[in-house]
């Protein structure tokens, strides 16, 4: 993104009622206020009661902001719903990006009031202990990647929890939701939007503006599956992401020449013992971190399956991009995945280069002091750097 933001505020110090969350644990601080900003489409009001109650039910320390891109007839049942209790807008068009959701995001984070952001999905759903771990942890880092888990667990959801589970056998997975320092952002002038993977170009630019990313393995928050139909349309969508790794793609590529050469060969048992060996790395991913209580065994299983899945998926979505050039998204092609960390780091040197040329302040995600004592008083659970 090309436009600089103002400089966010002072963080604000307010501490939560004590008398509505109780005595607190031992070793548990309470935040600050924080904002959690809401980008949101929707072509029909399918769910809306339950989002609704979810929304309404966060605690009165959060200031909500709902970003909504929706068409004008849906857009004013959401005013209805939403505004006694939120702050309602539409996404500021001199941020529109071919990915709608990252022009809603950057609007609600420059309308932000307080330094601490959760940026969620619509499918996301935050218990207030995961909220105040959440916001507490940017006192170490410039942004959070909690860890979702699906409730309820249809089959759908077991299956794709099987990517999960190998996501976080080797580091940590990629959520829904992210915390974040509104001046970190801000200060780097936002995150490109032409990109379809666009929670990692946002963790990527923070990175490469040299901000502190930690992904908490434990801090868990849930996260409503979608609908079977909705399931099946973003299998060749989410594959294209992994252009954005390319040696994740690379892998996913050789799944089925391997199986073919396999089959040709008649090596069942090697075919066997890899899907076993999948089998025990998910599970790896499920003991970490305490993950056995949100997620269920089954979900191990299902991983040499989430393989097969995007092995295949993977080659339909190189079929799109030589065919159309990219990924289909609304009603256009989204060319790239994401943009890669070299990319992003010129970028930001090259920028920096031009002010130190004309005697200005190199730009850069600047730490401050948003939670006091942070260090001391996190909860226990080690970060994994992500």
């Amino acid at each position: 993104m090309g436009q600089d933001y103002p400089a966010a505020p002072a963080p604000e110090l307010l501490q939560i009622s004590s008398a509505r969350l109780g005595a607190p644990r031992s070793g548990q601080i309470r935040p600050v206020r924080a904002s959690y900003v809401l980008p949101i489409r929707w072509t029909d009001d399918e769910g809306l009661d339950e989002l609704t109650g979810y929304l309404r039910g966060l605690p009165d320390w959060v200031e909500l902001i709902v970003v909504d891109g929706s068409p004008a007839q849906v857009f004013e049942r959401h005013q209805a719903e939403w505004a006694p209790f939120a702050r309602h807008l539409r996404p500021d068009t001199a941020l529109e990006t071919p990915m709608g959701k990252v022009g809603g995001v950057l609007t609600g984070v420059r309308e932000a009031s307080h330094e601490a952001v959760v940026i969620a999905d619509d499918d996301v759903r935050y218990d207030e202990r995961s909220l105040i771990r959440a916001v507490q942890m940017l006192g170490l880092a410039d942004c959070v990647r909690p860890q979702n888990y699906f409730d309820p667990l249809p089959w759908h959801a077991v299956w794709d929890t099987g990517r999960t589970l190998l996501n976080r056998s080797f580091g940590a997975d990629f959520p829904g939701t992210l915390a974040l320092r509104r001046s970190s952002l801000l200060t780097v002038g936002g995150y490109d939007g032409d990109v379809i993977f666009e929670n990692l170009e946002l963790i990527r630019t923070i990175r490469a503006a040299g901000g502190t990313v930690l992904a908490p393995l434990d801090l868990y928050v849930a996260r409503r599956p979608p609908t079977n139909e909705h399931f099946l349309s973003q299998r060749v969508r989410q594959a294209y992401d992994d252009f954005a790794i390319p040696a994740r793609m690379a892998c996913w590529l050789a799944v089925l020449p391997c199986l073919g050469a396999a089959a040709r060969r008649r090596r069942w048992r090697a075919t066997a013992a890899t899907a076993a060996g999948l089998i025990a790395l998910a599970e790896i991913g499920r003991r970490r971190a305490g993950g056995r209580r949100v997620f269920p065994p089954a979900a191990s299983l299902f991983a040499p399956l989430w393989v097969l899945e995007r092995g295949i998926t993977s080659w339909l979505a190189v079929r799109e991009r030589l065919v159309r050039g990219g990924i289909a998204y609304g009603d256009g092609v989204v060319p790239r995945a994401a943009s890669s960390m070299r990319r992003l780091r010129r970028r930001f040197a090259d920028r920096d280069s031009l002010a130190e040329r004309n005697g200005l302040p190199a730009g850069g995600a600047k730490p401050d002091q948003l939670v006091g004592a942070v260090t001391e008083r996190l909860p226990t659970g080690r970060p994994t750097s992500a």
